[in-house]
């Protein structure tokens, strides 16, 4: 027997595809994504300049024809940097923003599927961690465990994971006493099969979407936590990193060690947010 979608399934999702692929945001935002993608991939291959080679004579020289985004205290190219620094941020945010999705997702499909007692216990959980600020939650945690991209993104991702479970959770509500899961367990199939098999499918939507936002608030996160030192360590090229290493310079008039790597993070999170925003617009219709 096939497997594939049939016409009436296909249907809804060309037209989805094409509204978006019609949509402005969403052209926009994806086109500043897959730049920065771009830049992640092969940065460090067509840059004019070596983004870690120091040159002590020529540091803090403003833009010109040779270093187009000037050099920074150690001579070393910011547009290079700029370039290749891409690449971590790249990598942490969406694998932060993948796990937390997964764990966010599965607790929730647990607490909305059953109720009662689960939802009392792990919702006040929930409730308790969402009280507290993300950042300060990071930093406690990384303080605890030491930084590094592996302990990055588990943190990220876990402090992520609640508000994922609680959004989860509320559609799983709207889905519960419909009458494909009762018809499910009155043929006897198990809770694990019909969350993950029957409901799950139907909350793909605001998962989505979830999962978008979250990303482009993964990328500040990920910036936040290196720029305060805990965060991806020297000596990577980081874009956070570099803003905890130059904003000093700036009150000496060394504006372009800051700016642009302030303008690769703003950009960035713009690109994701607009891809977002263009995602809920058309799942919405």
């Amino acid at each position: 027997m096939s497997t594939a979608p049939s016409p009436a399934v296909r249907a809804p999702r060309f037209e989805r595809s094409t509204a978006l692929l019609r949509s402005p945001t969403f052209v926009i935002g994806a086109l500043i994504l897959l730049f920065w993608v771009a830049c992640a991939l092969i940065g460090q291959h067509v840059v004019p300049q070596d983004p870690y080679a120091s040159d002590p004579l020529n540091s803090l020289t403003p833009p010109d024809a040779t270093h187009w985004f000037g050099t920074d205290q150690l001579g070393r190219d910011v547009f290079a940097r700029v370039i290749v620094g891409a690449r971590d941020i790249l990598t942490i945010a969406p694998l932060a923003t993948l796990l937390g999705t997964l764990a966010g997702t599965a607790i929730g499909l647990v607490v909305g599927y059953f109720g009662g007692w689960v939802d009392n216990v792990i919702g006040r959980v929930i409730d308790a961690l969402l009280a507290l600020p993300l950042v300060i939650v990071a930093l406690l945690a990384l303080a605890a465990v030491g930084a590094s991209n592996a302990t990055v993104i588990i943190v990220i991702g876990l402090t992520f994971a609640p508000i994922t479970a609680r959004t989860v959770r509320s559609a799983v509500f709207a889905e519960r006493n419909l009458d494909y899961v009762l018809a499910a367990q009155l043929r006897g199939e198990n809770a694990i099969y019909i969350m993950f098999a029957e409901v799950l499918p139907n909350v793909l939507q605001p998962i989505i979407v979830e999962a978008t936002v979250r990303l482009g608030y993964a990328i500040f996160a990920v910036a936040t936590l290196s720029f305060l030192g805990f965060g991806i360590q020297p000596p990577s090229a980081d874009w956070g990193l570099a803003l905890s290493e130059c904003y000093t310079l700036m009150a000496g008039g060394a504006w372009w060690t800051v700016v642009f790597d302030a303008l690769a993070i703003a950009s960035l999170v713009v690109g994701v947010n607009l891809v977002a925003d263009a995602i809920q617009g058309v799942l919405d219709r």
